[in-house]
C-alpha cells in the first residue's frame, strides 16, 4: 500500500482527486507496437475476393500487402481446351459488368490472326462500337455507384442503377442477355439491331445524361465527398506509367492515353470525341474522369447511330462464319461446313498475335498463339485492372484505414479479369 501511495495511485483520505504528485512516466511505461489486421476477403468494401493485409500504427497504415488470389477460374486453360468460337462465353466472365467489350477485344485478336482486320463489314464495326460504348457507360455507372454507396451516398447509387438497368434492358433486347452476352463472332456478329431499338437507345441515353447531371449536382461539391477523395490515393503520372497503369486511372494522372485514339480500331478513327484527363491523379479526379468519359461515350454512340450503314453483319467466308440454317439443313455442303466449324473449330493459321483494346478499366489485351488447329495453343489475357490493384499498397501507405474504401473503390477491381 505504501508503495502504491508513493506512486500516486492511492487517494488521500477526504480527497476527491488523485494526489497531485501523480506524474506517471509515460515515456518509460508505454510500450507500443504495430498491429496487423486483415481487410477482406469477406468484407463488403473488398468485394468478397481481395485480401488486404495492413500493418497499422494506430489508424495510420504503415505498410500493406494485397492478395487477389481468391477467384481463380483457370480462364486461360479453359480457353485452350475450347474452339476459337467457344471462348466467347469465357470472355463474358472476365468483366461481367461490361462483357461486350471483352467479346470485342477477343474477336479482334482472332480476326488479326486470320487476316480479317480490314475485311469486317462496316455495319458490324459500327454496331460493335455502339454496344461497346453502352457497356463502357454501364461499367462506369456501376463503379461510381458502388464507390458513392460505400462512402454513404445512397441516393446517387439508386439513380445510377436506374440508368444502368435501362441500358442493360436494351443490351438484352439486342443480344438476348444482360451480362452473359456472347454476342460477337469471329468475323462478325450474331444478331442485328431490332426494329425501333435505336429510338429507345436515344431515349435511354437522354435519361442517363440527366442522371449524371443530378449525381454531379449532389456529389461534385459535397464537402464530405471532397474530404474523403481529394488528395487521397494520389499517384504521379511518371509512377503510374512505370507501374503499367492504363484507362481512367492513368488519365486521371494527366496522361491522355486511350487505345481508341492512340491505336484506333473498328471505326473510332471516324468519330469525334475527347479524352478527359485529370491533374492530381487522386480519387476525386478518377471520379471526374469517369463521369466525363460517360458523356463522351454518349457522344460516340449518337454519332455512330447517325452514320450507321446498311449491309451484312459477317464476312463472306464459309471457313470462318457458319452458313445460314437453311443451307445447313438443305444441302450436304452446308451441313459439312456447319459440322466442321462446330466440331473442329475455325482453322486459324499458325502464328502469334497481341491485340489490345480500350476496355472500361483500361487496356485489355489478348496474346494468342495458334498451332494451325481449331483451338488456341495459347490464350493469355492482359487484365486492365491488375496493375492498379497491384499498386493498392502504394496508394494507401500513410493513409488512414478508412481511406482504403475510396481508394479501392476508385480502382473498380473486377475479380473475373483481375484473378482469371
Amino acid at each position: 500500500m505504501s508503495e502504491r501511495r508513493e506512486q500516486g495511485w492511492v487517494r488521500e483520505e477526504g480527497a476527491d482527486h488523485v494526489a497531485p504528485d501523480f506524474e506517471p512516466d509515460l515515456q518509460g511505461d508505454l510500450h507500443t507496437r504495430h498491429l496487423t489486421i486483415n481487410l477482406g476477403p469477406s468484407h463488403p468494401a473488398m468485394h468478397g475476393t481481395v485480401q488486404l493485409k495492413v500493418e497499422v500504427d494506430g489508424e495510420t497504415i504503415v505498410r500493406s500487402e494485397c492478395n487477389v488470389g481468391y477467384l481463380h477460374r483457370a480462364f486461360e486453360k479453359s480457353c485452350e481446351a475450347s474452339t476459337w468460337t467457344q471462348v466467347f462465353p469465357y470472355t463474358d466472365r472476365l468483366n461481367y459488368v461490361s462483357p461486350l467489350l471483352n467479346n470485342i477485344g477477343y474477336a479482334l485478336a482472332v480476326e488479326k490472326l486470320l487476316g480479317l482486320s480490314g475485311r469486317l463489314p462496316e455495319r458490324a464495326g459500327y454496331l460493335r462500337v455502339i454496344l461497346g460504348e453502352i457497356s463502357r457507360i454501364t461499367d462506369h455507372q456501376t463503379c461510381i455507384a458502388a464507390q458513392l454507396m460505400e462512402l454513404g451516398a445512397m441516393t446517387p447509387y439508386f439513380w445510377l442503377m436506374e440508368g444502368r438497368e435501362a441500358l442493360w434492358d436494351l443490351i438484352e433486347a439486342m443480344v438476348g442477355a444482360r451480362m452473359t452476352t456472347s454476342w460477337c463472332r469471329v468475323g462478325g456478329l450474331a444478331t442485328d439491331m431490332p426494329e425501333g431499338w435505336d429510338g429507345e437507345l436515344r431515349h435511354a441515353l437522354d435519361r442517363c445524361l440527366g442522371i449524371l447531371d443530378d449525381v454531379d449536382a449532389l456529389v461534385k461539391r459535397n464537402r464530405i465527398f471532397i474530404d474523403r477523395t481529394r488528395g487521397i490515393g494520389a499517384m504521379s503520372a511518371a509512377e503510374a506509367i512505370n507501374r503499367g497503369w492504363s484507362g481512367p486511372l492513368l488519365r486521371a494522372c494527366g496522361v491522355p492515353y486511350d487505345v481508341r485514339r492512340s491505336m484506333p480500331y473498328l471505326v473510332y478513327d471516324r468519330l469525334d470525341f475527347e479524352i478527359p484527363i485529370g491533374g492530381s491523379g487522386d480519387v476525386y479526379d478518377r471520379y471526374l474522369v469517369r463521369m466525363e468519359e460517360m458523356r463522351q461515350s454518349d457522344r460516340i454512340i449518337r454519332q455512330a447511330l447517325e452514320t450507321l450503314p446498311q449491309g451484312p453483319l459477317c464476312v463472306d467466308d464459309p471457313t470462318v462464319v457458319l452458313v445460314a440454317k437453311s443451307q445447313a439443313h438443305g444441302s450436304i455442303e452446308g451441313l459439312i461446313n456447319h459440322f466442321k466449324i462446330i466440331m473442329d473449330g475455325i482453322q486459324v493459321p499458325p502464328g502469334e498475335v497481341y491485340s489490345y483494346t480500350e476496355a472500361a478499366n483500361g487496356e485489355l489485351g489478348f496474346y494468342l498463339v495458334s498451332s494451325g488447329a481449331g483451338r488456341p495453343w495459347k490464350c493469355r489475357c492482359r487484365p486492365p485492372c491488375f496493375p492498379m490493384v497491384q499498386s493498392l499498397p502504394r496508394m494507401v501507405q500513410g493513409l488512414m484505414i478508412a481511406d482504403v474504401v475510396p481508394c479501392f473503390g476508385s480502382i473498380n477491381m473486377i475479380g473475373g479479369e483481375c484473378d482469371r
